[in-house]
């Protein structure tokens, strides 16, 4: 205890008499006066340092206080964490004058009703149920419509609960669908759906924008038409004209609108909503309404056909005016004249005029009449199902005033038209960063608005069906009730109300769309994982995205110029439901992943839902429309491909990771049942690697070879031996590591790297040798370069280790392969037409001639062709064995020179000269044995022992005494590498058997001396030892 003291009044630490606790003042430094390190946790900022170390009276923990908080600290830095996004803080921040101070950033406080139930019901009701909604009822009957609805209600209900257990799986920051997405299954897929839903945005945008033209020009100033049809074939083409030039302008005024501040769009959005209620609820007031007292909508009937209603007052052909019959307006239309005797349309001479009531009301029992379907071509007229004469000539029927179909209709066109109605599911989770309680709020609000939505479009289809007549439902325009909105002759009180309020929800919701695209593609930007998107993550000061928004309204011109709503809707449809579709994708496979870190506030959920949803998401993209739904494909495709290869690596936990881990792991469980059939042999390479004083990787072309050998096939582990201690040398070792990777990225190898650090080097490889790899994936074959200064060095150790290295290999029953010269192997530059030439001195399993093969499937070695060389000894017959060494090549399916080289008694038996030598006369011990043999050394010998008229070869052989082995080998190296020279010195690369080490250490540096001589004069020379197995076979 009085150690203690002592120690703390060294400190200078201020003592309370009650508590034994230093001042945060002291916090700060160690003793010796260090700086401590800053928290790496939460939201540490400079004011937290203070109190980072409080209650640090825990003496037993000190050490582990400087990287890691005690958990009183942590818990206090979490409980002040809030959601709030860095771009609201900025925007805030940048609104404020410069040197006033800055405002203080309350907590979100938005509940689910305000934050999530009524933003997701404003953007799922919109566009679509206005303007379309009767039409598609009409054209489909109430069953069909009851299908449609269903199908894409049950898609957004089951994407809703897959997205409610992802958002509620931790903290979702502001960036809704994206973030999910991307996080769940990584940056590819993100990347690409967060891609395909910025598209399908911008593209609601289009559909928006010309959703508010199409009820400006055709129910509330048809007279500002710009382009206008003399003829009625022309008048589609007019219409698409004037969508196109005032959507334009629209389109320029809202991206201004939106560019000059995007707060007034936000204040605007509860009018918007507004208009959105409004118009719901004087439907079903109309509705009620038509029970007691229809509204009156007279409808025109031509026998069986409908008229258009703009050019006549009076449904009838001729009327009494002063006890006189006239002729209507409804009568020029169908004849050359006012005149009772002029000549009419054969149709219209055949058939009465009657007139029906476009809205009979609720218990009407017009139900029964639209229950089924009416589709049919473009062109087809507008018909009810009563008797009629026809004519016998029907080709001036389109220049009539009847009411036909725009477009051709058929069932998948309806569900693709329709699927737009639905989107704006993910509304409230785009808007997380405002919610008091995100994890609550996101699935019940969503789920809550899914649900009313469901429910108001269900009963539509069954209220529009009861209530109107079916002519009038397939009247897209309502042309036959005098231009009114169909849906709006339902409401009650006026048809105005319906009017406007889809007028200002149209002008709402692409207000929106431009303003959330935009802050979508910049999230995407700012991610980094689409290099060529970088310039779109840049802004004005306050953060909103400038050159994003350009880059939408571009696109949404496009979309504009279709000029069509029912040819955008598809669109839009596939790129929704494309990220619908992985957003299920994503549940699913955390799900069945059982990731630790798959903890969903959301209990409600099942990976077989978010299947099923997955599965409707993919039905109805192929249902909509298939060719737009392989486009949308092949641009998510695309993109992926593009992300994986350029993109930014991001490491964000995902699932398509674990996915990956559990695959790797069930394989390797595979691959270790057995070791892998001579078929499915291909050399796994461990790549030993030399490293200089700087950390640098000393001969890259080895990693230039390995790719040249792979093609990015099998397996590569990259590796190398640091000398000392992992505790002194750990980052080293991680510096090691990054300059191999970054020397692989360089020479495009696809591997891995595994840095060890040993006591020694020898140790090191031999650990390498022994435990690279994992389970079945372990490599089969060693590649290191020949350490060609071996001579020169001081150390002895450096060529020892070599050649342990050799043993090592062969004990683990691994083939190696050993560059010479490596530095002047091929980079990337395709090699000139030339040989690759291998001297097949013993059988080595086949590997000789595998390696020449798998060379020429790269391009820098695809010109070369190979050649085989054997030799034949005394006793061989080379004819024979060049014929069999060639119908061995054909069986083996290999293209190849073949050449054998006789040399006599070039690789003699051992026994052989031993014989000879105990059957000579001189004396049996040498005058002079020499340890080390070199090849100067070998011919002074060679010179003294020979004798006159004896054959050369033989004489130097046979004179040999048994202990003179040396000499033996060094005479066998000399003259292969004579031979070797002669036919293979203008060889591309030369692979050569290599003979093993000796069995006792002393002679290895005679072993040395003979690999040097065997591969002299040779430019590129690859020694190949094979690991005691077959690796090539003749057999399919």
């Amino acid at each position: 205890m009085i150690g203690l003291m002592k120690r703390i009044k060294q400190c200078n630490l201020k003592i309370n008499p009650i508590v034994m606790q230093p001042s945060p003042d002291v916090y700060l430094n160690h003793c010796d006066g260090n700086p401590r390190e800053s928290s790496p946790f939460i939201n540490n900022t400079d004011d937290d340092k203070g109190t980072l170390y409080d209650g640090k009276n825990m003496a037993l923990f000190e050490e582990e206080m400087d990287s890691n908080p005690m958990v009183s600290s942590l818990l206090n830095k979490l409980a002040n964490y809030t959601n709030l996004t860095q771009g609201v803080r900025e925007h805030e921040e940048a609104d404020e004058d410069e040197g006033a101070k800055k405002k203080t950033v309350k907590s979100p406080q938005m509940g689910t009703f305000i934050g999530v139930y009524l933003p997701c019901l404003q953007n799922i009701l919109g566009v679509i149920l206005f303007l379309r909604m009767t039409w598609i009822v009409g054209t489909a009957g109430i069953l069909e419509s009851f299908i449609i609805v269903s199908m894409c209600c049950s898609c957004t209900m089951l994407t809703a609960i897959s997205m409610s257990a992802i958002a509620t799986n931790g903290v979702v920051p502001a960036g809704g669908s994206y973030y999910m997405i991307s996080r769940s299954l990584g940056p590819e897929f993100g990347g690409a759906v967060g891609l395909c839903f910025y598209l399908g945005t911008t593209f609601a945008g289009a559909m928006y924008i010309l959703g508010t033209i199409e009820i400006l020009l055709t129910y509330i100033v048809p007279s500002a038409a710009i382009f206008k049809a003399e003829e009625k074939a022309q008048e589609a083409d007019a219409l698409l004209n004037n969508m196109r030039v005032y959507g334009t302008c629209c389109l320029t005024l809202m991206a201004l609108v939106v560019f000059v501040g995007v707060k007034y769009v936000n204040k605007l959005a509860l009018v918007f909503l507004a208009c959105v209620v409004l118009s719901i609820l004087a439907i079903y007031a109309g509705v009620i309404k038509t029970i007691f007292e229809p509204p009156v909508f007279p409808v025109c009937l031509l026998g069986n056909r409908t008229l258009q209603n703009h050019d006549f007052d009076k449904c009838m052909k001729t009327e009494i005016i002063d006890n006189v019959t006239v002729t209507t307006k409804l009568w020029s239309l169908f004849c050359e004249g006012p005149e009772l005797n002029a000549s009419c349309n054969e149709y219209f001479s055949l058939n009465n005029v009657t007139e029906i009531q476009g809205i009979p009301g609720l218990t009407s029992g017009v139900i029964s009449e639209n229950m089924w379907g009416s589709y049919g071509p473009a062109g087809m007229l507008v018909e009810k199902a009563v008797p009629s004469v026809p004519a016998s000539v029907a080709s001036q029927d389109k220049y009539m005033p009847y009411v036909a179909n725009d477009i051709t209709t058929f069932f998948t066109l309806l569900v693709g038209i329709y699927f737009p109605s639905v989107t704006g599911i993910m509304a409230g989770s785009n808007r997380s960063g405002d919610l008091r309680d995100a994890q609550r709020s996101i699935p019940i609000g969503t789920i809550l608005a899914i649900a009313t939505t469901s429910i108001i479009y269900l009963s539509c289809v069954v209220v529009f069906g009861a209530c109107i007549e079916g002519v009038v439902l397939r009247d897209k325009f309502g042309d036959s009730v005098k231009g009114n909105l169909v849906i709006g002759t339902l409401s009650w009180p006026s048809p105005w109300v319906i009017v406007i309020g889809s007028f200002f929800s149209c002008c709402g919701a692409g207000l929106q769309s431009l303003t959330g695209a935009p802050r979508l593609l910049q999230a995407i930007a700012r991610d980094g994982i689409v290099p060529f998107l970088q310039v779109f993550g840049h802004g004005k000061a306050n953060g909103e995205p400038t050159w994003a928004l350009l880059l939408t309204a571009v696109i949404c011109e496009s979309g504009i110029l279709i000029a069509s709503l029912d040819a955008v809707a598809p669109i839009l449809s596939m790129f929704f439901l494309m990220c619908y579709l992985f957003v299920n994708l994503a549940c699913a496979l955390q799900t069945l992943l059982r990731t630790p870190n798959w903890r969903p506030r959301f209990k409600y959920y099942h990976w077989a839902l978010s299947f099923l949803g997955m599965s409707l998401c993919l039905a109805l993209m192929f249902i909509s429309s298939w060719y737009y739904a392989l486009v949308a494909m092949l641009i998510a495709g695309c993109i992926y491909k593009y992300i994986e290869y350029r993109g930014a690596e991001k490491e964000w936990g995902d699932g398509i990771r674990g996915l990956s881990l559990n695959a790797a792991r069930y394989a390797l469980i595979r691959l270790e049942e057995a070791p892998p059939h001579t078929k499915n042999w291909r050399p796994q390479l461990l790549v030993l690697l030399s490293l200089d004083s700087e950390l640098s990787v000393k001969h890259p072309r080895l990693l230039s070879f390995t790719t040249q050998l792979k093609a990015g096939k099998g397996l590569t582990i990259v590796g190398s031996v640091l000398e000392g201690t992992y505790l002194t040398r750990e980052s080293d070792a991680k510096r090691a590591e990054q300059s191999i990777k970054s020397a692989m990225a360089a020479e495009k190898t696809k591997g891995f790297c595994h840095v060890v650090v040993s006591s020694n080097l020898r140790d090191g490889f031999s650990h390498l040798i022994q435990s690279a790899g994992l389970g079945g994936m372990k490599h089969n074959s060693v590649l290191m370069a020949w350490p060609a200064n071996w001579k020169q060095s001081n150390d002895p150790q450096s060529w020892r280790n070599f050649i342990e290295t050799i043993r090592e290999t062969t004990a683990a029953h691994q083939a190696l392969l050993v560059a010479k010269n490596v530095d002047s192997f091929p980079h990337q530059e395709r090699l000139a037409e030339g040989t690759i030439d291998v001297w097949w001195i013993v059988h080595d399993g086949g590997l000789l001639m595998l390696l020449p093969f798998l060379l020429q499937q790269h391009k820098v070695w695809r010109k070369c062709k190979m050649r085989i060389f054997t030799v034949a000894q005394l006793d061989d017959n080379s004819i024979q064995m060049k014929k069999d060494l060639q119908m061995f090549l054909y069986h083996l399916r290999l293209n190849a020179e073949v050449e054998v080289v006789e040399m006599a008694q070039l690789i003699h038996d051992r026994n052989t000269a031993s014989h000879a030598a105990l059957n000579d006369n001189s004396d049996a011990t040498p005058e002079r044995v020499h340890m080390t043999w070199t090849k100067e050394k070998f011919c002074t010998e060679r010179t003294r022992n020979r004798e006159p008229n004896a054959s050369v070869a033989v004489r130097d052989l046979f004179n040999m005494k048994p202990n003179q082995s040396n000499v033996r080998c060094m005479h066998t190296a000399v003259k292969l590498n004579e031979v070797v020279v002669n036919k293979s010195q203008g060889a591309h690369l030369v692979l050569l058997n290599m003979p093993g080490p000796p069995k006792s250490r002393g002679g290895d540096e005679n072993y040395m001396e003979f690999l040097e001589v065997l591969m002299e004069g040779l430019n590129r020379v690859l020694l190949v030892r094979g690991g005691g197995r077959e690796v090539i076979t003749i057999y399919s």
